[in-house]
């Protein structure tokens, strides 16, 4: 039975999902725009804890500039929602017009190797467009994971959502998402993850941006297990409706070490990319939540 507060968040996303789609696209760009400055002016713990996260990336940045990437970084996030409740809505062939990505070959000759491909993908832009992308324009279905949201009606939009663009999606929890995509993998399938946050036990501890962070260790397992390919890639906006992305080279497991330092190695080179990708483009990150461990010990202290 939920609580009346989940009710009401998934009474105000179904009006999102209902109502956005039904905006001319001028239109639903100018109400995310609005909303992200409303949110940004009120300076609450997500706004605030972006820009903290912002500073990590973009350290020479003084307070103006901080604000500057902050209000941007919102309107980017809420650039991403309007977009996310209109894909389901949206003609296929745009996504080969209105998403380019740098390296394509790379994921293109990837898959046809038949060893399975991994991407990992940090929260940069829209990755459910770029899921779409890769549907409609490579032509190739995957399969991903999605977190178990509160309530478990928001959850099942999701996924109802994530499926009506010709995505597969595994519940995070239970323990049966590792099995089912190893076995997409060795069958020459398409996994795709978001991973530049992991707050379990077995997160993989990594440099990121001069500080220690944990991210998830299932590409790189996936890739060792199955002999998968593990291409990390990453996301930018341009002017809307553009949206651009790359496809960063294989990372190879080493042929030397443990399984647990093998694993270390490739998630830090996954890490190394997303850093990259940030750095060049930090308005474009969505990360309102504690990442690093030093500001998950200040919480718990």
């Amino acid at each position: 039975m939920g609580t009346a507060q989940d009710k009401l968040v998934d009474g105000l996303y179904g009006l999102g999902w209902a109502g956005v789609k039904k905006l001319p696209e001028p239109a639903a760009v100018a109400l995310g725009r609005r909303i992200a400055d409303y949110a940004w002016k009120r300076r609450g713990k997500s706004v605030l804890r972006l820009e903290s996260n912002l500073a990590r990336v973009v350290p020479d940045a003084g307070p103006e500039r901080l604000r500057e990437l902050s209000k941007a970084g919102m309107r980017s996030y809420m650039r991403y929602w309007m977009e996310s409740f209109r894909l389901p809505t949206m003609d296929p062939r745009r996504f080969g017009t209105d998403v380019e990505f740098k390296d394509e070959n790379i994921l293109r000759d990837a898959l046809a190797s038949g060893r399975g491909v991994v991407v990992a993908l940090p929260h940069l832009a829209n990755w459910d467009l770029a899921g779409a992308w890769a549907i409609g324009h490579i032509g190739v279905p995957f399969t991903t994971v999605a977190e178990r949201l509160k309530p478990e009606t928001l959850y099942d939009r999701f996924v109802a959502y994530r499926e009506s663009l010709g995505m597969e999606v595994l519940p995070h929890s239970g323990g049966a998402a590792f099995g089912t995509l190893a076995r997409r993998l060795r069958s020459g399938g398409l996994v795709c993850l978001v991973a530049d946050r992991d707050l379990s036990a077995s997160g993989v501890e990594v440099d990121f941006f001069g500080a220690k962070a944990r991210m998830p260790a299932g590409p790189a397992l996936l890739a060792q297990q199955t002999g998968a390919v593990l291409l990390p890639a990453t996301l930018y906006y341009g002017e809307t409706p553009k949206m651009y992305g790359r496809i960063h080279p294989e990372v190879e497991v080493p042929k030397t070490g443990t399984r647990a330092e093998k694993t270390t190695a490739m998630t830090q080179a996954v890490a190394d990319a997303f850093a990259w990708g940030i750095a060049e483009h930090p308005e474009d990150w969505h990360m309102l939540q504690r990442l690093w461990l030093e500001d998950l010990e200040e919480r718990t202290q």
